[in-house]
């Protein structure tokens, strides 16, 4: 078989674009060092495993250019430029790292526009195709208008830096805020078996063709039901626990794309085998 057919979980195309996205991409944020701090201890295994993930079909990757910071955005560079025509490499803003390892906001137009400039020189690109606003805390999203840090976006969009804009870690109504300023493709959150409190969300924005990508989409705090559970059906369909977490979220809803990060090949195989289960029920 062909190395090209792992990646079987579908397609989605962001609204108001020809962007066909295959629905398992890669999240590079484990490509840095301990902590996402400094470069790992094997640059060429993460450079490896990049060039891996885009021959199983990977045309989607999530990064940033705090990871490291500048590290994981420099591999990626590194592995995979002069970049695929059809990679499409998405990116949040609005974070940036304290010396001692801190995650703090930068959502000032100049935080934010430093920012952009980082990930276009770390990346090697004029023009960064999808870039996310990220906005809350590390235990969620907060209430609080984003309108400004967003219209910065919009200049630099205006600009040609930024093709398209969406959303990290927002609540529904920072989306409807959002939405009266620019045009948002995608919204990216927590949401696995365990953490669903975003299920509404996720149909609104089906209904509207935005794409919706879960972080730590294999939770990490399943009960021992939950446990249990997967592991029954992964028994009963020859998978592993975390292929059915990952079927589950591509069966949910058509607008999900996956973004699950590894530094090994062999998972790395396995997280793009999900796209072939089909679950009997969830």
């Amino acid at each position: 078989m062909s190395t090209h057919n792992l990646n079987r979980g579908g397609s989605f195309t962001l609204p108001g674009t020809s962007i066909a996205l295959n629905r398992l991409g890669y999240g590079a944020i484990r490509l840095a060092g301990e902590g996402v701090w400094g470069p790992p201890r094997d640059p060429d295994a993460a450079i490896a495993l990049l060039r891996e993930a885009v021959a199983l079909g990977v045309n989607h990757i999530d990064t940033a250019d705090f990871y490291g910071p500048h590290i994981t955005n420099q591999i990626i560079r590194k592995a995979l430029h002069p970049y695929p025509k059809d990679l499409v490499i998405v990116t949040k803003v609005g974070i940036r790292r304290g010396a001692d390892k801190s995650w703090l906001p930068a959502l000032s137009p100049e935080e934010l526009t430093a920012a952009i400039h980082d990930n276009l020189r770390n990346l090697g690109l004029d023009t960064l195709d999808v870039v996310l606003l990220r906005v809350g805390g590390s235990l969620g999203p907060s209430e609080s208008s984003i309108g400004q840090p967003l219209e910065t976006l919009v200049r630099l969009k205006e600009q040609g830096l930024i093709r398209h804009i969406g959303l990290s870690n927002v609540t529904k109504q920072q989306v409807v805020e959002a939405q009266a300023i620019t045009d948002i493709v995608c919204v990216q959150h927590q949401y696995n078996l365990v953490r669903r409190e975003f299920d509404s969300l996720i149909d609104e924005l089906a209904t509207q063709g935005i794409a919706f990508t879960p972080f730590f989409p294999l939770g990490g705090g399943f009960t021992p039901m939950q446990s249990s559970a997967l592991e029954a059906a992964a028994v009963s369909l020859q998978a592993t626990p975390m292929q059915i977490a990952l079927a589950w979220l591509l069966q949910r809803s058509p607008n999900i794309l996956l973004i699950p990060g590894t530094t090994s090949a062999e998972h790395l195989r396995e997280n793009l085998k999900a796209g072939h289960l089909q679950l009997p029920q969830f």
